[in-house]
C-alpha cells in the first residue's frame, strides 16, 4: 500500500492495522520521519508531488523491495502539502518471516525516498523557504545498495 495524504496521520494507528493478522510474519520493522521545528511561523516545510506518478514510481520501488528482500508485506505513508513541526512526514513498514530482511528493507525504502522518489521538499525557517535537494549523505546512503 502506497498513500500520499495532504492530511496528518497516526503513524501508532497505521502500524497497528498493518501488524493485524500477521500470524505467518515473524518481524515487521518501521520508520517514522518526523518534521523538525526551523524558528519559522507557519509550516515547517512543505512537499510537493504529481498525483498519480509519484505513487506509481513509489509502488515500484515498494515491489521492488519486496522482491529484493523476500518480504511478505510492505508500505509507506507519505506527507504531502504543509507539515507542521513535530508531525509525521513519512512512514514506512516491512513485514517479513525474519527481523534482518524486515529491518533492511526498511532502511533501503527510507534511502530510496530520501534521494530517488519524485518528491519536492521545501524547508522554512527564519528566512523564508529553500528547496531542498538530497545530501552527499544521502546519495552515499542509497548507494550502499547498488
Amino acid at each position: 500500500m502506497i498513500r500520499l495524504t495532504r492530511e496528518a496521520f497516526d503513524p501508532g494507528e497505521a502500524l497497528n492495522a498493518f501488524c493485524r493478522r500477521r500470524a505467518a510474519t515473524g518481524a515487521v520493522a518501521s520508520f517514522v520521519g518526523l518534521a523538525r521545528g526551523t524558528g519559522a511561523v507557519g509550516p515547517a516545510l512543505e512537499l510537493e508531488a504529481y498525483p498519480g506518478f509519484t505513487e506509481r514510481e513509489i509502488e515500484g520501488f515498494v515491489a521492488r523491495a519486496v522482491e529484493q528482500f523476500a518480504l511478505q508485506d510492505a508500505a509507506v505513508v507519505h506527507r504531502i502539502g504543509p507539515i507542521d513541526a513535530g508531525e509525521a512526514i513519512v512512514l514506512v513498514m516491512t513485514a517479513a518471516p525474519h527481523r534482518r530482511a524486515a529491518f533492511e528493507a526498511c532502511d533501503y525504502l527510507m534511502d530510496y525516498l530520501k534521494s530517488r522518489a519524485p518528491l519536492w521538499k521545501r524547508e522554512f525557517g527564519p528566512d523564508g523557504g529553500r528547496w531542498v535537494e538530497p545530501t552527499e549523505a544521502d546519495l552515499a546512503d542509497i548507494a550502499r545498495w547498488a
